[in-house]
């Protein structure tokens, strides 16, 4: 008898610090040819479509790489895990589910489920300068809760990990500035 596959699923944003399914093992992993971007007009989650939210989704980019984690998930949780990402991440079909090869911090090489942003979405905003994106984040609120604490969330989970991201780390501090509330 061989090997059951193994289920690995790519969390570069929410899924690194909110996975909302049974995770049997965790394992820092980079994935090339892509990169992390706040280019995703969020209307349920981090906003609504009065007021889009920006959260991240997972650009191709053939000079970039990404670095998250690869979650592992247990054959028997497998098909409840792979239908409530689907209802999560494909609620708008913004994202592309994909299968991507990982390399693990420890070495191995798997292949994961990530969700990757659909350049020809309407909810693909790739365009907006770090400006733009600061004062959309800061005012967004949507189903999950205000827009920042999805930016301030991942910005920290990448520190914790030892991952630097500079943009991350200055959209995060031009965004509190902005929802910092103004002395009377």
């Amino acid at each position: 008898m061989g090997e059951r596959p193994e289920h690995w699923v790519f969390a570069y944003g929410s899924l690194m610090w909110d996975p909302g399914f049974p995770v049997a093992e965790t394992v820092q992993a980079r994935v090339e040819g892509f990169a992390r971007r706040f280019c995703l007009r969020s209307v349920v989650y981090r906003g609504t479509v009065e007021a889009p939210g920006l959260v991240l989704g997972l650009d191709i980019d053939a000079q970039a790489h990404c670095v998250g984690l690869a979650l592992r998930v247990e054959d028997t949780d497998w098909p409840n895990t792979l239908a409530g990402l689907r209802e999560r991440e494909l609620t708008t079909e913004a994202y592309a589910e994909l299968q991507l090869p990982l390399l693990l911090a420890d070495g191995r090489r798997v292949e994961a489920v990530a969700y990757v942003i659909r350049r020809d979405h309407d909810q693909y905003w790739a365009h907006l300068d770090m400006a733009q994106q600061a004062e959309i984040i800061a005012r967004a609120h949507g189903g999950r809760g205000p827009n920042a604490d999805y930016l301030f969330n991942t910005a920290m989970h990448l520190a914790e990990m030892g991952v630097e991201d500079l943009e991350m780390d200055e959209l995060a501090r031009r965004v509190r500035l902005l929802v910092r509330p103004k002395p009377d």
